[in-house]
């Protein structure tokens, strides 16, 4: 019997509807979207179109704010590398984002050091989230770009985004959040306008995984002024070039259909299985990690006393699958810096595991997960 499947953080399986859609398009409705000479062609522009309605649809944009990408990663570097031209021209040579962030928002920073230009990365302390005070006293005339979370891929405390979009009411910066794991679960913090860049992963919510989009809102009649990172070919708005990958992209647009349909529904499983989870591991006095007041209800981030995470992942691997982090930097065996940023110890980083689930998550049999814990302490 194969142990439960608790990494949905990482990624998630695929939904059984988008599946369906997927495979439609991958088998029978094949065309190119950039083929318009003939009936394949328009049939698969159509979907494209369906699609970014769909998208758009989920935090109150339009469908021609929305770029298809291969992912959050890419996403995120054209929303923060796409502004370097527009930097140097207009003289804003300053960024802010938060040292907890993923990899993909914090390495292209690390680049826009390299080239000379200015970034602040906020604290998040032990609650795991930046004050929207010190965002308001880190912005200068100068800056730019406020790169901000979601919800964190490894502890699962979700930024106050509404708090900071009322700081920067009174400033131009742009704004733009790296939603992987939150699009689709925390709906409404999504349709605030302030936000002027939403960076979407589609694996992260039941979709297949090499597909996401960049959600790209207007002020008025006014673009974010940004510039590609590769060039061939001039589609999506010429940011991002390439033949669409119109399956794909028909069931990212059907999962965001589907997250908006049974948001409720969802959200009641994944607080069920989170109350199943605690109530469990009561009696062995956990430790979790950040705000839980602020955690998304898909998400725990726990150590228990006197376990590596490590350790502790290989006795429980034939009951759950479960990490230590995140998995784009799997293959690095050094604490995490999300936790790192938080606080932690080197040894209190390495105790901590990440567990997460979904709606589409079977009962998992919580009494064993605590009873095999609890004989290694």
């Amino acid at each position: 019997m194969s142990p439960a499947y608790l990494d949905c953080n990482a990624t998630t399986p695929l939904d059984p509807g988008v599946r369906e859609v997927l495979f439609h398009y991958l088998t029978e409705e094949f065309g190119n979207e950039g083929s318009r000479t003939h009936e394949y062609g328009v049939r698969a522009k159509q979907a494209v179109q369906r699609a970014r309605d769909q998208m758009a649809s989920v935090v109150g944009a339009k469908r021609e704010e929305v770029i298809f990408t291969s992912g959050a990663t890419e996403s995120n570097n054209l929303a923060i590398l796409g502004l370097r031209e527009a930097a140097r021209r207009m003289g804003r040579s300053h960024f802010i984002t938060s040292a907890a962030e993923h990899k993909a928002v914090l390495e292209p920073f690390d680049e826009l050091e390299r080239e000379g230009f200015a970034v602040t990365r906020l604290p998040v302390g032990p609650v795991g989230y930046v004050q929207p005070s010190a965002v308001a006293g880190a912005l200068r005339p100068d800056t730019l770009l406020v790169s901000m979370m979601q919800a964190n891929n490894e502890t699962g405390v979700m930024q106050p985004l509404s708090e900071i979009a009322k700081v920067l009411a009174n400033h131009d910066a742009y704004f733009h959040t790296d939603a992987a794991q939150g699009f689709g679960k925390d709906i409404d913090t999504l349709i605030n306008p302030r936000i002027d860049m939403i960076s979407v992963s589609g694996h992260k919510i039941f979709a297949p995984k090499g597909i996401g989009a960049l959600i790209v809102r207007r002020r008025g009649y006014d673009r974010v002024p940004l510039k590609p990172l590769v060039f061939g070919g001039g589609q999506e708005r010429g940011l991002r070039p390439g033949t669409l990958p119109v399956a794909l992209i028909a069931a990212l647009g059907a999962t965001a259909e589907l997250a908006v349909r049974d948001r409720q529904e969802r959200h009641r499983r994944c607080a069920a299985i989170r109350a199943e989870a605690l109530a469990a591991f009561e009696p062995l006095n956990p430790r979790y990690s950040g705000d839980t007041a602020r955690v998304m209800p898909h998400v725990l981030n726990v150590a228990f006393s006197g376990l590596d995470s490590e350790a502790l992942i290989v006795a429980l691997k034939d009951l759950i699958a479960i990490s230590n982090g995140s998995a784009c930097t799997s293959s690095s065996y050094t604490p995490s810096h999300v936790l790192k940023a938080m606080g932690m110890t080197d040894d209190e980083a390495n105790s901590c595991v990440r567990i997460s689930w979904c709606h589409l998550t079977p009962s998992v049999d919580w009494g064993a997960v605590a009873r095999r814990i609890r004989s290694l302490t």
